[in-house]
């Protein structure tokens, strides 16, 4: 199967398109683009800049793909947005690429579900494996890790990251660090313990799912300092894969973990 490009899309000459890609009406391509094999733009997508997407990626219409940052200090500085691989971006999303106040990169891993209007800001960073659900808004320079889950209308502060397998509630103002592993919701949230359910369905056994609440636990209901805690979680808990990766995330935080 050839490249499919509709009478009505705009594609500019400088554009890379692979086999088997799809750009349906009303789309605009413009130089600097490379689309790799099997995606689809839907209809009425604009893509722009130096902007990669991956395979098998279906971008929906009216969305607005590797656009400027929302920085005032960017003056056009060439800086890229990468999207991986078997990627949904959903109805009226907006990923920007980067400003020149981090790496230059916007990047986005392979698997990800992007519900309508989702929001990217510059510089961020998203894993795979996660799900943004509707009107979820980050702003510059956010981690998302992987298999994380942003409830819809979710609004996350510059800077700040949240953990693998964490769940973010809907409706909720996230200003500090949410750690690997946890629920977390509220105007200005809060954490409501480890993502149990979350866990289960990703296959996680019950010990290790005891042992990261052994872990909430000690962090966070018993009145220690982070640095007491997680010399107590050290002593205590088996160094498992997940208790690693929970106290590494916690030692690196910059803005503070959500509590």
């Amino acid at each position: 199967m050839k490249t499919k490009i509709h009478a009505t899309a705009i594609v500019d000459s400088r554009a890379e398109l692979d086999s088997h890609v799809e750009v349906g009406p009303f789309c605009i391509i413009q130089g600097g683009v490379r689309i790799k094999k099997g995606s689809r733009l839907l209809s009425n997508v604009i893509v722009e800049g130096h902007t990669e997407i991956g395979e098998n990626c279906t971008i929906h219409p009216f969305s607005s793909i590797g656009f400027p940052p929302q920085d005032m200090k960017y003056k056009n500085e060439p800086t890229r947005l990468v999207i991986g691989d078997h990627n949904i971006i959903r109805e009226y999303s907006t990923i920007h690429r980067a400003s020149v106040g981090g790496d230059g990169l916007t990047a986005i891993g392979d698997n990800n579900f992007m519900m309508a209007y989702v929001h990217i800001a510059h510089d961020c960073k998203i894993g795979s494996n996660v799900i943004m659900a509707n009107a979820a808004t980050l702003a510059g320079h956010v981690v998302i890790e992987d298999h994380a889950v942003i409830g819809g209308l979710v609004a996350i502060h510059q800077f700040t990251r949240i953990g693998r397998y964490a769940m973010v509630g809907g409706f909720s103002g996230i200003g500090q660090d949410i750690p690997p592993y946890m629920v977390a919701s509220g105007a200005r949230a809060k954490l409501f313990g480890p993502n149990t359910i979350g866990l289960k369905r990703h296959g996680f056994s019950d010990a290790t799912i005891n042992s990261i609440k052994k872990a909430y636990k000690i962090l966070f209901r018993e009145k220690r300092t982070l640095k007491d805690a997680l010399k107590r979680i050290q002593e205590d808990l088996p160094a498992t894969q997940e208790i690693k990766l929970l106290i590494e995330f916690i030692e690196k935080n910059k803005r503070g973990i959500c509590r």
